[in-house]
């Protein structure tokens, strides 16, 4: 009969797998997807563009939207707001929880984008944060209990002569402690709880518990062991993954360097914007009086050419109105501009070559853009600072110096350099074969019950008595060796993570070069635009003369009408050139700051850590309370590997902290009103002495020296508050 049995078993299984498969191919075959809807319909739907659900995070785009831009159809004259530039940088930042930049990057990849919230997010990364890294060597609690109910038959034939029911009732209790030292020890406290209740003859009891309580220790001897490697790699066992404490320390600077440059270059872009708005009103002041002077002599022509007098004749008159056309076409570019490129970091040169040809409208709104404000409020921004005229100098053996230590960038690429060190450091440890010392101590315990309270009771009455009596206790200790053979994949880690370490070296060498050529090509510039500025305030006073000597003599019929219009032209080109060279000296004196490392300095910002919320500084106080007397340690072990050489001296001046959470909106910044001139109107003709200061033509006189160490008396610090890594 078991025979039979036997050949039964596989032609029934092989029966039904033949019919699954032939049922399962012609399901697949004849049931093909059948749409609830004709196929025209469900094209329509699949291929529809839908909207998100999401909940709105701006209450202010109305707001925004609510007032039409400045354009050359405004009939009204706008009313004039007068910033510093301080004062822009101030309020810049107190609304830049994004760091704004002027090349659009928000629009085409807003996850590269540097935010309010980077650091913090470091910070607090479940995976590779400094909290993720020390949560390695937290205390594991862990517990389990599992109940059974047994009820089979045992083939039993050798010892009972036939077969056995066995029915049984089992408990399994475990709870268990387990914490990892920052050597690499791993200490464990488990408790386990046994309950068995069966039938079978032999028991001296018919339920018996088994209880014990046993300690243990595992500790690496070779691989795996020491503060530093655990530290650096944390409990990783898998060579080439490091994510210890070090590492995410080092990952949190690398971090906070890369806010502080965007800080910089938001900074920067600031000043680029405000001096490419400085200009572009002077470029456009010029343009008016050069179409006010056109305008005069056309009209001067024309009644000439009406009288039928000399000199008015028809082709002077077309001459002298062409060029006031000119003129006014130049103005009307000039107010309004148009949507080119203006002045931003990195085109041509780290903190931004001047361009500044984008006209007063355009480069408003973006000073607006890149200041958190609407694009239009009813007001026009419009600079009340002056360029610096006298000459900046600097030493050059402290530019050279300062730069390699104030870089922000060379500061990172240290630490990802020291970060690459660690990486090297624990790579070898996987060099190593794994030896184990492990040690287990155990108490047992036996009986009848669990746990009686009652005294004098006899041997195995209860488990947790029989336990505290101590008669039955038990060790084990050993070691336990793991090698493999070759280590291939630890010569591997170990010759990538030597690379990676003199990659690093190699583009921090690299990056030093380039950024003393940077500062190199910044001093250069900052003297041409020095030199260039006077050279081209000469152009303009003798443009000045010539234009007086020829209307002079024009009016005296000893001139004729093209040297007059070729003067007025010239005049024009002279004054715009000279307010353009202007601006990119005070560009260039930035620049220099910019290429140093120390442009936050240099326009008064400071950076900081915000306050914490009241729960924490609650939740931390009552932390301390519960803490014992600390003991004194060496942290200047030569065992721990250090990551950066302590506080990085920003250099601050007097700061004004300013309230990120609550951002500063145009209607409150015009509540308080500036005590300065009155706007004048751009229709009228200014006076040349207002833009340009009374001195001799050439040469010039030597203008007081600046001294690059000093700030500026005008310059307020700002500070910058960073977001905590906690919050309520």
């Amino acid at each position: 009969m078991p025979y039979v049995f036997a050949l039964r078993l596989p032609l029934t299984f092989a029966i039904c797998l033949l019919l699954a498969i032939v049922v399962g191919c012609r399901s697949r075959s004849a049931c093909d997807f059948k749409a609830c809807a004709d196929d025209d319909s469900y094209r329509a739907l699949a291929t529809q563009i839908e909207y998100p659900q999401v909940k709105q995070c701006s209450s202010t785009s109305d707001d925004w939207a609510s007032i039409e831009p400045l354009t050359l159809a405004t009939t009204t004259d706008p009313e004039y707001w007068d910033v510093e530039l301080e004062q822009v940088v101030q309020m810049a930042l107190s609304q830049s929880k994004i760091l704004r930049d002027l090349g659009g990057a928000i629009l085409q990849s807003p996850s590269s984008v540097q935010t309010y919230w980077n650091a913090a997010l470091q910070e607090t990364d479940p995976q590779f944060g400094i909290d993720a890294a020390l949560s390695a060597f937290d205390a594991q609690f862990s517990s389990s209990i599992f109940g059974e109910k047994n009820d089979r038959a045992i083939n039993n034939e050798f010892f009972g002569g036939g077969t056995r029911l066995l029915q049984q009732d089992a408990l399994v209790l475990q709870s268990q402690l387990t914490k990892r030292a920052v050597t690499g020890s791993e200490f464990t406290l488990r408790h386990n709880v046994e309950y068995d209740a069966n039938n079978a003859p032999s028991n001296l009891f018919p339920s018996a518990w088994n209880v014990n309580i046993e300690s243990e220790f595992r500790h690496p001897l070779l691989q795996g062991g020491g503060m530093q490697f655990n530290r650096i790699a944390g409990p990783s066992r898998t060579p080439g993954l490091y994510g210890g404490v070090l590492i995410a320390r080092v990952n949190t600077d690398i971090e906070l360097a890369d806010f502080e440059m965007s800080v910089r270059d938001l900074v920067s872009n600031i000043e680029n914007a405000y001096w490419d708005l400085y200009f572009s009103y002077r470029d456009l002041d010029a343009k008016i009086a050069a179409r006010d002077a056109a305008l005069d002599t056309w009209r001067r022509i024309h009644a000439l050419y009406e009288a039928g007098r000399r000199g008015g004749e028809a082709e002077k008159e077309a001459q002298a109105r062409e060029q006031f056309f000119r003129f006014q076409e130049e103005v009307q570019n000039a107010l309004s501009g148009r949507l080119i490129d203006g002045t931003r970091t990195g085109n041509g040169s780290g903190g931004g070559t001047f361009r500044g040809n984008g006209g007063v409208h355009v480069a408003e709104r973006r000073l607006r853009r890149i200041m958190g404000l609407p694009p239009s409020d009813g007001r026009l921004l419009r600079p009340s600072a002056e360029p610096i005229t006298a000459p900046v100098q600097f030493d050059w053996s402290q530019v050279t110096s300062e730069t390699l230590v104030r870089r922000a960038e060379l500061r990172r690429q240290r630490f990802q350099t020291r970060r690459r060190e660690l990486e090297w450091i624990a790579s070898k440890n996987h060099l190593l074969p794994r030896l184990d010392a492990i040690g287990r101590y155990r108490w047992r315990g036996f009986g009848d019950d669990l746990l009686d309270t009652n005294s004098n009771n006899p041997p195995f009455d209860n488990a947790y008595e029989n336990l505290t009596g101590g008669n039955f206790q038990e060790w084990q200790l050993g070691v336990e060796l793991t090698v493999p053979i070759g280590f291939r994949r630890a010569h591997s880690a170990a010759r990538h993570a030597q690379m990676q370490l003199a990659r690093a070296r190699a583009i921090l060498r690299e990056q030093e070069h380039q950024v003393l050529h940077d500062v190199s090509g910044a001093v250069a510039e900052m003297q041409r635009a020095y030199v260039v500025s006077q050279t081209s305030f000469n152009r303009f006073d003798a443009a000045q003369q010539q234009l007086a000597a020829v209307k002079a003599a024009f009016e005296a019929e000893k001139a004729p009408l093209d040297l007059l219009l070729d003067a007025q032209r010239r005049l024009a080109d002279a004054q715009s050139r000279y307010f353009r060279t202007l601006a990119e000296h005070a560009i260039a004196v930035k620049n220099v700051h910019f290429a140093k490392g120390t442009l936050l300095d240099y326009d008064g910002v400071f950076l900081s850590e915000g306050g914490w919320p009241v729960a924490a500084r609650r939740d931390a106080a009552r932390r301390e309370s519960r803490r014992g007397k600390p003991r004194p340690l060496n942290y200047a072990s030569s065992r721990a590997s250090r990551v950066s050489r302590g506080a990085y001296d920003q250099h601050p001046t007097k700061t004004l902290p300013i309230e990120i959470e609550a951002p500063l909106v145009p209607e409150q910044a015009a509540a308080k009103p500036l005590d300065l001139p009155t706007a004048p109107d751009l229709k009228a003709k200014p006076a040349v002495s207002t833009w340009a200061p009374e001195v001799p033509s050439a040469p010039l006189p030597a203008a007081p020296t600046v001294d690059a160490a000093v700030q500026p008396a005008s310059y307020r610090s700002t500070e910058l508050i960073l977001l905590p890594a906690t919050d309520e």
